[in-house]
């Protein structure tokens, strides 16, 4: 390309040169020519002035007078005749046949003739010049033609380069800018492409990061009922309380998979109601005493009853979940959940016995990748804290040692005049 560039730039000098050159040195070489003439036409009117002058003056006439007339123009072919056609005097070099510039002259008494070499119609080398001005030119303009060729194929290379990477899905954008509109605006373009792409990528990633993280929890669930199942097979109203909390542990997970999916947390059909607290904290405490009792812990339940927030059925749960999760993993001792009213919330708490968020995380402990222990995946209280807010709630760290965290939920919609009916346990 570079190439192209450079021959169609010095194309185009060329062609410039050439119409501009070819008419300048033709008018300049007729003004030459002209100019000779008339200098050959004036040395020969001179010689015959001068004679006849002398003449008048009533000077005899001889020879030497001439050559004294003829002196003048030690360059030229002078020839001296009388008007009845006697030569009377000739001095210099006759030029060439077809090689000469002619001046005549002639008075009452004398013709004369001055003849020149026609290299004297390039005397003052004006159509050198014009020839050393066009190869300058042609010179700058190879210069140029090599100046603009690099400033355009360079950028154009990156921009190719930057659009291989794109297509290969390498989305670092290129933030060069080259002072060029057409190529800064195809820069701006992949750069907003990059952009975008490098947001989906990062959305997809947090997508597989959250269905991960989401998916966990009530899958440890489903498999602690199942476990609690086979351990009590001879005992079949055991197993069929079992049997109905696994299946409460599906629906739950089917839930999960449709709000991963729609990327929402409100899905398609779920409107939000008033759900009874107590049932919800009730349902989990049965999911989660099992894991608990594994290590020696248990779960206690305090604080107001029949309380009821207005929150999407099944998100509750999903909260209260991630909260005892967390307790389960980081924390250690009782785990108490408590709740409590606000004039425009209901509070419920989770807090354990262990020693609690170390100081340097409690400003990040709801950022993602953010976890107090080795090994976690610092998703749990930054989904929670999402899942709440996109419900009109809130997700805090009450207290950092011993560990306290608490939901906010609001307790009616503000833009219902009446009360929504009250939904007595989880979807």
């Amino acid at each position: 390309m570079r190439r192209r560039l450079l021959f169609s730039t010095l194309a185009v000098a060329v062609t410039a040169v050439v119409l501009f050159g070819l008419p300048l040195a033709f008018v300049l070489h007729q003004l030459q020519v002209t100019v000779a003439e008339d200098q050959v036409q004036r040395d020969a009117t001179t010689v015959a002035r001068t004679l006849q002058n002398r003449l008048r003056s009533g000077i005899d006439f001889n020879v030497s007078d001439a050559a004294d007339a003829a002196r003048s123009l030690p360059d030229r072919y002078v020839s001296i005749t009388t008007q009845g056609g006697s030569p009377v005097f000739q001095t210099g070099q006759m030029p060439r046949r077809g090689n000469a510039v002619l001046g005549r002259a002639a008075t009452s008494n004398f013709r004369v003739t001055v003849e020149a070499d026609k290299s004297i119609e390039d005397a003052d080398g004006k159509l050198a010049l014009v020839v050393s001005l066009a190869g300058l030119a042609l010179a700058v303009a190879v210069a140029l033609a090599m100046i603009q060729a690099r400033r355009l194929t360079r950028p154009l290379q990156e921009l190719a380069g930057a659009a291989d990477r794109l297509g290969s899905g390498d989305a670092s954008p290129l933030g060069n800018r080259y002072g060029i509109a057409e190529l800064d605006r195809v820069a701006e373009g992949l750069d907003g492409s990059a952009q975008r792409i490098a947001e989906l990528l990062a959305a997809e990633r947090e997508f597989a990061a959250d269905a991960s993280h989401q998916l966990r929890t009530p899958l440890t669930a489903l498999s602690m009922r199942l476990e609690e199942m086979l351990a009590a097979a001879d005992q079949p109203e055991v197993v069929r309380e079992e049997g109905v909390a696994a299946l409460l542990q599906a629906e739950r997970l089917t839930e999960v998979v449709g709000q991963l999916l729609g990327r929402t947390r409100r899905p398609a059909g779920q409107p939000r109601a008033r759900v009874s607290v107590d049932d919800v904290v009730a349902q989990q405490v049965v999911e989660w005493d099992p894991a608990f009792r594994r290590k020696n812990r248990k779960l206690e339940v305090t604080g107001e009853k029949n309380l009821t927030a207005y929150v999407t059925p099944g998100t509750l749960s999903q909260l209260i979940a991630t909260l005892l999760d967390n307790a389960l993993v980081h924390g250690s001792g009782t785990v108490g959940i408590r709740t409590s009213l606000t004039p425009k919330s209901v509070v419920i708490e989770v807090r354990d016995s262990g020693r609690g968020v170390p100081p340097d995380l409690v400003p990040r402990i709801f950022e993602r990748n953010v976890s107090g222990k080795p090994g976690g995946t610092g998703l749990g209280l930054a989904l929670a804290r999402s899942i709440a807010a996109a419900e009109g709630g809130q997700v805090v760290l009450v207290r950092p040692r011993p560990a306290v965290f608490a939901v906010f939920l609001p307790r009616t919609r503000p833009e219902d005049s009446g009360e929504p009916p009250v939904v007595s346990g989880p979807a």
